[in-house]
């Protein structure tokens, strides 16, 4: 079937573009660490913790605590993330799971209507239905057991100190909050983000959160205090108390959430190893999938930005989006096929479906090996409000965490100062499609399906060569994707690749970047049979990549100018 509506939404992220994107980005780099991070706030905080000889996962709970008070649109404690981590002294890589978890007492009616129908997405998003038990602190606390240098609450003190003295509104945030719809339904966070005359905070305000200040304080003492006692059940209280959509998330549910560590994937791309997320994050298969079919177009011969290029990137992207909305899922409820989507004679299938110059009329899901042939064919839910960092410390530990509260300002929720997710609303709302059952269908206890790319490159000696993610949704995959084809295909500059025109085949029409080079060759893509429509896909792509040479190395960093977020390294 045609990869239609990635997303409820997307067309209304559009706009956005005219605040998001900034002036172009210098290449940064650097020789012994740095950091990439979507907020100047966070970077800081990264980059200080690295100075003081904290580990590369030590900066990822400071970065972390501090966009929970800058970048509430995007993530935080009461959200969840993926973390991909490698170990410089043993060259184990591990990715961590923080993904939020279902309740116990939901099942798979948890977003149907009265009549059995799948309710409309906007409406089941804002209040206490969608919201999962968060899985940030657990999974930071997990990863620090095991690869933290510095003392726990050492790390915390930066967002402490930023909330109790304030932090400056910056013109994404204020445009944020003057789009929302649902913010002002609820006390707390309208209380917090807009003035006594209901308008949102000005741009240069400085705004101080004593609330959150005194949670991370809490957390700072004892990380195992956000899922017991006092904190545990204001969560729990305002998601039953919720004055829109009363959800069934209890204190019980919370204690019992369980970080994970799980193996990553690392399917090959010519003589590198891309390493992804495994499920519930769809990222690290979606992506070494796509990259797989590219590697045998002749893309690599192809302009970065030439008509040739988008047609091939674009048919084999609606072929990867097809097999995840039909076979990814969580793997401890279902049996998803893992290995056979990235196996390559599959993969040698997929990629003979494209016709270079051609547009496929659909672009149905296939049968990898070992699918049980049970799952049907969903569209991806998601909606594009999240946040990526990495990091290379000065030992070579290399960290990309993606991390999100799912839509802008997650469940539109505050509790004790930070704002709730809802992921929940990453389910499949229909349990079942023409009587088969779809593998991200509501279960309790379950992860729901995500896009979250967050990925390390190796070289052929194994050593990392590039941390990349971004925010965006299902659109993760595609803007992960293009950056890696830039770096290590087309050879451009970290900085450079990520500069590059972003696109997404939506609706049955290819949205083209609004003022991107690939606008150049509209006429050649028409031809090719595209209907063509102009848009804004606004990622929030940030990377470090490490250079080897005469036995040393250097790093090399790069922001999307598309977001507000900054490079630093010594």
């Amino acid at each position: 079937m045609p990869l239609r509506a990635l997303l409820i939404g997307l067309v209304a992220l559009l706009p956005l573009h005219a605040f998001a994107e900034g002036p172009a980005k210098p290449e940064a780099r650097a020789t012994h660490e740095m950091v990439s991070a979507a907020n100047p706030y966070a970077t800081d905080a990264g980059i200080a913790i690295l100075r003081e000889g904290g580990s590369a996962v030590d900066a990822a709970i400071a970065i972390q605590m501090v966009l929970t008070l800058v970048e509430p649109q995007s993530s935080g404690i009461g959200g969840g993330a993926f973390m991909l981590y490698y170990d410089g002294d043993t060259g184990k890589m591990t990715a961590f799971d923080g993904r939020e978890t279902a309740p116990a007492a939901v099942d798979e009616t948890l977003f149907l209507g009265p009549e059995g129908k799948p309710r409309l997405k906007s409406e089941a998003i804002p209040g206490g239905q969608s919201v999962g038990a968060p899985g940030v602190v657990r999974m930071l606390e997990l990863a620090h057991k095991a690869h933290g240098k510095l003392p726990w609450a050492e790390l915390i003190q930066p967002a402490i100190k930023l909330a109790r003295d304030g932090f400056v509104v910056s013109p994404r945030l204020h445009y944020l909050l003057s789009v929302d719809p649902h913010l002002k339904k609820f006390p707390a966070s309208a209380a917090y983000f807009y003035d006594d005359k209901g308008e949102p905070l000005a741009v240069g305000t400085v705004l101080k959160n004593p609330a959150l200040a005194r949670t991370l304080e809490q957390v700072a003492q004892d990380p195992e205090s956000f899922y017991t006692g006092r904190i545990a059940d204001d969560i729990a209280r305002t998601v039953q108390q919720a004055p829109i959509n009363p959800g069934k998330l209890t204190a019980a549910d919370i204690a019992g959430y369980q970080a994970r560590a799980r193996e990553p994937v690392c399917p090959a791309f010519r003589v590198w190893k891309v390493c992804g997320m495994p499920p519930p994050s769809s990222g690290g298969v979606a992506v070494g999938q796509l990259l797989g079919i590219l590697q045998g177009t002749g893309i690599k011969d192809d302009a970065p930005e030439s008509a040739k290029a988008v047609n091939l990137f674009i048919e084999a992207e609606r072929l990867v989006y097809a097999d995840r909305a039909t076979w990814l899922g969580d793997t401890d409820f279902v049996d998803a096929p893992v290995a056979g989507l990235l196996d390559p004679d599959y993969i040698a299938r997929r990629r003979a479906l494209i016709e270079p110059g051609k547009v496929m009329a659909e672009a149905p899901a296939g049968t990898p090996p070992g699918a049980p042939q049970a799952y049907r064919t969903v569209t991806p839910s998601e909606i594009p409000a999240t946040s990526h960092f990495s990091i290379v410390d000065r030992w070579g530990d290399t960290l990309a965490m993606t991390t999100s509260v799912e839509a802008a300002f997650g469940s539109r929720m505050m509790v004790d100062g930070f704002i709730l997710n809802n992921q929940l609303t990453d389910f499949s709302f229909a349990p079942t499609e023409d009587g088969r059952p779809v593998a991200n269908r509501v279960e309790a206890g379950k992860r729901p399906l995500s896009s979250m790319s967050p990925t390390i490159v190796l070289d052929a000696q194994g050593r990392p060569v590039l941390a990349i993610g971004s925010p965006g949704g299902p659109l993760i995959i595609s803007f992960v994707a293009k950056t890696i084809l830039g770096v290590l295909d087309w050879n451009l500059s970290l900085q450079k690749a990520i500069e590059l025109s972003n696109l997404v085949y939506y609706n049955d029409a290819l949205i083209l970047e609004r003022d991107g080079a690939v606008w150049a060759d509209k006429d050649a893509l028409a031809a090719m049979g595209y209907t063509l429509k102009e848009g804004s896909m606004v990622s929030g792509l940030y990377g470090v990549m490490i250079h080897y040479d005469d036995g040393g190395r250097w790093l090399e960093g790069g922001a999307d100018p598309r977001r507000e977020g900054t490079v630093a390294g010594d």
